[in-house]
C-alpha cells in the first residue's frame, strides 16, 4: 500500500480543469517530485494532498486513511513554500519550535527536538540569528527544519528553490536530497525545472493540461517517454513521424531519440555492429562550452539535431562546419517509440 493515494482527482477552477482525473501513488521514504509546466496542475494537486484545496471529485488517501475532506491541521503532512514563511521577529530557534509550541510540547522537550531539526539541516550555529541575517539558502534550510520538526509523514515543497540563484539552487539541490534520505521522509516536490526534477528525484510525475502524462523514474522518463509531449518537455530531443521515421529509422510509429545518443561523423566512416546511418549536410554548428550543437538535414529532408561532447576524444576531435558533408550516426537501441 502507497503511503499516499491519489485516486481520480478533479478540480475545476471556471473553465479551466487544473486537475483532470489525476491517479497517483506515492510511496513511503520516496522523493517524488510533480514536474510541469506552469498551469499544468502539479500546484493544484499538491495544494489538495495538504487540504489547502479541496477535490469537486476524487479521494485522498494518507497511508490507508481518507483524508479527503480533512482540514490541514489535521493531516499528517507539512509543506514548505517559496517564500519560507519565517516569522521575520522570532528566532531560527524560536521559528523552528514554534509548531511544538502550539501542539503544547514542554518547553525542554521542545527545545531538544528543535535543535536536533536546526542540526539536520547544519545550522546550529544560527540558532539566535533572525531571518534577515540568514542567506537564502539559510533560509530555506530553516523552513525545511521547521515542516520536519513536527516529524510528519510527508512533506511537502512548492517550488522551494525557485527565489535561489543558480549556484545556491544547485547547492540546495544536493543538500536537500541528503536531508530528505537521512530523515527518511516521504517528501512531494513540485517544480518545473527538468533538470532539479531530474536531480533529484527517486521518481517523476508530469504533468500536462491537469492529466497526469508519465509516472516513472528519471532514467525512464527520459529515455523511454510515453508521450510526445513528454519527450519535447525532458530536453532536447528528434522526434519524427510518419514517412520520415520510416525513411530514417524504418519505423512506422512516431519515434524519439535524444541528440546527444547520435553522433556525426566522416562520410568515410564505416557503421559498426548495431550502428544506422544516413548522410546529412551540417547547416548550424555552435559550441557551447562542453558541448558542440549541430542541426543537420539529411538527404531524405529530416532536420536533426546532434549534441557532441567537445571532451570526448581529446587530440582527434573531429568539427565539422556549415556546408559539410557528413554521417548521422546512432544505435537502435536508443530509439523510443513513442505510444501517444
Amino acid at each position: 500500500m502507497a503511503l499516499v493515494e491519489l485516486r481520480d482527482i478533479c478540480k475545476t477552477f471556471g473553465s479551466v480543469k487544473a486537475a483532470d482525473n489525476v491517479s497517483n501513488d506515492n510511496e513511503s521514504g520516496e522523493f517524488n517530485t510533480q514536474l510541469g509546466p506552469s498551469g499544468s496542475g502539479k500546484t493544484t494537486v499538491l495544494r489538495i494532498i495538504a487540504g489547502f484545496e479541496e477535490p469537486d471529485s476524487g479521494t485522498v488517501r494518507l497511508n490507508g486513511v481518507d483524508i479527503t475532506h480533512l482540514p490541514p491541521f489535521d493531516r499528517d503532512v507539512n509543506t514548505v513554500f517559496q517564500d519560507y514563511a519565517l516569522f521575520p521577529h522570532m528566532t531560527v530557534q524560536d521559528n523552528v519550535e514554534y509548531g511544538l509550541r502550539t501542539r503544547k510540547v514542554p518547553k525542554a522537550l521542545r527545545a531538544q527536538q528543535a535543535g536536533e531539526a536546526i542540526a539536520s539541516v547544519k545550522l546550529e550555529h544560527a540558532t539566535d540569528r533572525l531571518p534577515h541575517q540568514l542567506s537564502g539558502g539559510q533560509r530555506q534550510r530553516i523552513a525545511l527544519a521547521r515542516a520536519m520538526v513536527l516529524r510528519p509523514k510527508v512533506l511537502l515543497l512548492d517550488e522551494p528553490l525557485g527565489a535561489l540563484d543558480r549556484q545556491l539552487r544547485e547547492e540546495m539541490q544536493v543538500e536537500l536530497k541528503n536531508i530528505q534520505r537521512d530523515a527518511g521522509i516521504t517528501f512531494i516536490f513540485v517544480t518545473h525545472d527538468q533538470e532539479e526534477a531530474m536531480r533529484m528525484s527517486d521518481r517523476i510525475v508530469i504533468f500536462n493540461e491537469g492529466r497526469v502524462e508519465q509516472v516513472g523514474t528519471p532514467e525512464e522518463v527520459y529515455e523511454r517517454p510515453a508521450t510526445r509531449f513528454v519527450a519535447g518537455f525532458l530536453g532536447a530531443a528528434n522526434i519524427v513521424a510518419g514517412d520520415p521515421a520510416r525513411k530514417i529509422f524504418g519505423r512506422t510509429t512516431t519515434v524519439s531519440i535524444r541528440p546527444e545518443r547520435m553522433q556525426l561523423q566522416p562520410v568515410s566512416y564505416s557503421a559498426a555492429s548495431g550502428e544506422f546511418a544516413v548522410t546529412a549536410t551540417v547547416k548550424e554548428a555552435a559550441f557551447v562550452g562542453a558541448n558542440t550543437l549541430y542541426v543537420v538535414d539529411t538527404d531524405d529532408g529530416v532536420r536533426l539535431s546532434i549534441s557532441r561532447t567537445n571532451t570526448q576524444s581529446p587530440g582527434h576531435d573531429n568539427r565539422f562546419a556549415p556546408g559539410d558533408r557528413v554521417l548521422a550516426v546512432w544505435h537502435d537501441r536508443h530509439i523510443a517509440e513513442i505510444p501517444a
